[in-house]
Parts: C-alpha cells; sequence; structure tokens
C-alpha cells in the first residue's frame, strides 16, 4: 500500500519580462504548472507594473500570481525550471495562509480602541500605595524630611520646566506618534502595498512597535511581508529622495 500524497496550498508570484505578450506568458505558465503538477485555483494577471527599482536594467515587469494545491516534493524541479528561463526575473513561492491575489489584507470588523477607550495601567499606583503602608515610624520621619526639604526647593520647581509624560512622541514626517486606526488586520498581506507603506519612514525602514503600537506577533508578521515585498521590487528598500 502506497503512502498517501500530502498536497499543500502555495501561492507563486511571477516576475515576468515586461516585453512578453499574454499568450506567450499563458504558454510559459502552462508550461511550469505542466511540471509542478497539482490543482491551480487562482491565476490572477497584474499585466504590466513599474518597478520599485531596476532589476536586469528593466524598470517594469509583467507580474501573475497563481494559487496552486500541490505535492512539496514536486517544488525542486519547479524552481530549477524556473531558475533557468531567461524571462523570468524573479519568483517567490510561500504557503497559502488565505491571503488575495488582488493585494488586499484581510480585516476584522470590530474597530481598533482609541486612546481613550484603552485601559489604564493602575500598577504604579498600586505600587505606590504599598510602599505607603509601611512602617509608620519610618513613614512620618520621612514625610517630616520630605516637607523640609519641599519648603526650601518649591522656589526651584517653579522655574523647572514641566516634565512630559507618557511614551515620547514620534519626531517622524507629521511629527506625532504613528498609530494604525481603523479594522484590526486579521492577514497581512505582503503584497498590499498601501498598508505597509504606512508602517515605514521616510528612509523605508520598519518602524519599531513602540511607535506603531502593534504586537510583536504583528511586528514579525510586518517584518515577513516587507522582506516580500521588496524582494518582489513592490517596495524599495531605501527612498529615493532626489525626485
Amino acid at each position: 500500500m502506497g503512502v498517501p500524497v500530502k498536497m499543500r496550498p502555495y501561492e507563486i508570484v511571477y516576475v515576468l519580462d515586461s516585453a512578453l505578450e499574454r499568450e506567450a506568458v499563458d504558454e510559459k505558465l502552462d508550461s511550469f504548472h505542466s511540471v509542478l503538477g497539482g490543482e491551480i485555483t487562482v491565476v490572477d494577471h497584474w499585466g504590466v507594473r513599474q518597478l520599485a527599482y531596476p532589476i536586469r536594467k528593466s524598470k517594469t515587469a509583467y507580474y501573475v500570481i497563481v494559487q496552486v494545491t500541490t505535492d512539496p516534493d514536486a517544488l525542486p524541479e519547479f524552481e530549477r525550471l524556473l531558475r533557468l528561463d531567461e524571462e523570468t526575473m524573479r519568483y517567490l513561492i510561500v504557503l497559502n495562509e488565505g491571503q488575495p491575489t488582488s493585494g488586499a489584507s484581510v480585516l476584522a470588523d470590530r474597530p481598533v480602541l482609541r486612546a481613550a477607550e484603552e485601559p489604564e495601567d493602575d500598577a504604579p499606583a498600586a505600587e505606590a500605595e504599598a510602599e505607603g503602608e509601611g512602617g509608620d515610624g519610618a513613614g512620618e520621619d520621612e514625610d517630616q524630611e520630605e516637607g523640609e526639604a519641599g519648603e526650601d526647593g518649591k522656589a526651584d520647581d517653579a522655574d523647572a520646566p514641566p516634565q512630559s509624560s507618557g511614551p515620547p512622541e514620534f519626531s517622524g514626517a507629521r511629527g506625532r506618534r504613528r498609530r494604525h486606526e481603523g479594522p484590526p488586520i486579521v492577514l497581512l498581506n505582503y503584497k498590499d502595498v498601501t498598508t505597509l507603506a504606512r508602517f515605514l519612514t521616510e528612509q523605508g525602514k520598519i518602524l519599531p512597535k513602540r511607535t506603531t503600537k502593534v504586537t510583536a506577533r504583528f511586528q514579525r508578521q510586518l517584518g515577513t511581508a516587507v522582506k516580500r515585498a521588496r524582494f518582489l521590487a513592490l517596495l524599495p528598500y531605501i527612498r529615493d529622495h532626489e525626485g
């Protein structure tokens, strides 16, 4: 009795030469998929798009996104064929996690909490109260000393600048902390360039989660998505300030 074949869903992004016509692209995909086997579920032709940076001295490329269910053992021979093809500028094979081929992220229905609706952290107040309930004798002596020192330092405190509370403000393009507003992102799509750009600085670097106020898990997903988008020339590695 043979071992059953375990089929897995994949998403393949082809970055082809922009000089190819639609008929030539279809013929090339048929030859690729004949080696890959499996079941082709979606074929989405994005067509010719502007590259974020030149590849092989070309500024445009023909993008095709394919979702397929196939045997993982067929991938090595399939990738060898792609590497030998001169008109395939780049390709990316990832597991299909349910992201649409259109390049949009999957959003939730419920809205995110605003700053006024977020629960406040009562831990510092509780610690201060616990410290105040310490020894009575020591507390009275400390209060007396603080009272005497406070009378002498009132004039100095009046001239001191006010101290800001909370996290430091983000000094970026907008001069304030960036915070993702709107429906929560359930599945971040690496092809969603508009959403990814909101988490990048003017230099093209990924904003830290202390600035964007996202979870550590989402920050890891963001890093993976940005790396994939940069590899496919959907996002630049660095921003060009010459223009």
